[in-house]
């Protein structure tokens, strides 16, 4: 009877130790697997960093301008150096970055270039890396500056509601790009520089432009709003243009998680921007191409001749859920909805260069509504487009994607 007891004693002690043994694995395969992706992507986010300035000494030719010019494309590209710059602790982003600043403005804050008279909402972009900037040099020009872009703001042409107009010449007319354009910089002034007032206005930019975009059998929101109805994009009921852009998405999902930044926790109403957001994610990942992982360049249209994957709004989706993940806003299963995203992207759009650069193809180069030529945002103008490898609007939010992974 001894024997038997103590037999079954080591036995159970036995299965005990496998147990724990497979547990301990089980944690260390996944801790492995979390460190391998965040490996993958500091890699995959320096390798495209170092490419991009191989293509671009100067940053302000990134757009394949051939003049300066102050605008989004330098300043998205120039905001994910600094970000890669704090992250690695290389200078030589940050000096990248900081040469494109230097070129344009003058110690009076003054940028060369730019004209408030226009109101541009693009033009406020490239003010977001000013803030690092001056943080980090405490040089006045920076903040100046600054000053300078906010200030367009107050006198910015606005809708009924007060929704921001997309451009001057671009009358009554709201653009999801826009939100990306404007409201993380404003947002981030008004944490900054202790303007607490203005955030109602930052959240009512999303508020505005979510009630006459959004469409609740999609999910998804239409490109642009005319809140006149006159532009022939527009659908003479809604005011709405008659798709949706995938890369005007991303513009907006990226807008939500980054202002929420800045936002304070207890602040009226960022609750809201938590539900749009969560309402952008899951139409994100109903709109998923389940084969390749990424998404198409008209979100909805997937199987339809002449719509193709593509790279800028997929990175912009990796980025987006990513963050959202880590700070709280949506459900932690978008996680590897987004890991499947970026190995997609990896899959579909990245390509090795013999030089031992690293190419992201298949990117939009552009895409509008209404101006002259006059685009009248149908599908066949948006498969239309120019498509090129190494844009800036999807090497911007792929250089950030591949941070986030490392977060």
């Amino acid at each position: 009877m001894c024997q038997i007891k103590l037999g079954k004693e080591l036995l159970l002690i036995s299965v005990a130790v496998l147990l724990l043994f497979t547990q301990c694995t089980s944690t260390a395969n996944k801790k492995t697997a979390k460190d391998d992706i965040s490996a993958v992507g500091l890699k995959m986010a320096v390798k495209m960093a170092d490419s991009e300035m191989t293509f671009f000494p100067n940053v302000t030719y990134v757009d394949f301008n051939v003049k300066p010019k102050w605008n989004y494309t330098p300043g998205l590209i120039s905001y994910a150096m600094v970000e890669l710059s704090e992250v690695t602790k290389d200078k030589k982003y940050f000096d990248y970055a900081k040469g494109y600043a230097d070129e344009f403005i003058n110690e009076d804050g003054d940028i060369k270039g730019y004209k408030r008279s226009d109101f541009n909402i693009d033009k406020i972009n490239s003010g977001k890396f000013l803030f690092d900037l001056y943080a980090a040099t405490k040089d006045e020009k920076y903040k100046k500056a600054i000053y300078v872009l906010r200030d367009q703001l107050k006198d910015h042409p606005r809708t009924t509601e007060g929704g921001f107009w997309h451009k001057k010449r671009y009358l009554n007319q709201m653009w999801l790009d826009g939100l990306y354009m404007g409201a993380p910089f404003y947002a981030e002034f008004c944490k900054v520089f202790n303007e607490p007032e203005s955030f109602s206005d930052v959240i009512n930019q999303f508020k505005t432009v979510h009630k006459h975009t959004y469409d609740s059998i999609t999910g998804l929101n239409y490109h642009g709003w005319d809140e006149s109805k006159e532009q022939r994009w527009a659908n003479p009921e809604t005011g709405c243009s008659p798709h949706f852009w995938g890369r005007a998405e991303g513009w907006y999902a990226m807008a939500l998680v980054d202002v929420l930044d800045f936002v304070p926790a207890n602040y009226p109403e960022r609750d809201v921007l938590i539900t749009i957001l969560n309402e952008v994610a899951a139409a994100i990942k109903k709109y998923q191409d389940q084969e390749s992982g990424v998404w198409y360049q008209v979100l909805d249209q997937g199987n339809r001749e002449g719509n193709y994957l593509e790279a800028s709004a997929s990175s912009m989706f990796v980025y987006t859920l990513l963050k959202a993940v880590r700070n709280g806003y949506i459900d932690k299963s978008y996680k590897d909805l987004a890991v499947k995203g970026y190995e997609g992207i990896l899959k579909s759009f990245v390509r090795e260069n013999e030089d031992g650069t690293i190419s992201l193809t298949k990117i939009c180069a552009v895409a509008g509504l209404g101006g002259n030529p006059y685009r009248e945002g149908t599908y066949e103008y948006y498969i239309g487009e120019p498509v090129r490898d190494n844009d800036p609007k999807g090497v911007g939010p792929f250089i950030l994607a591949s941070i986030e992974l490392t977060k």
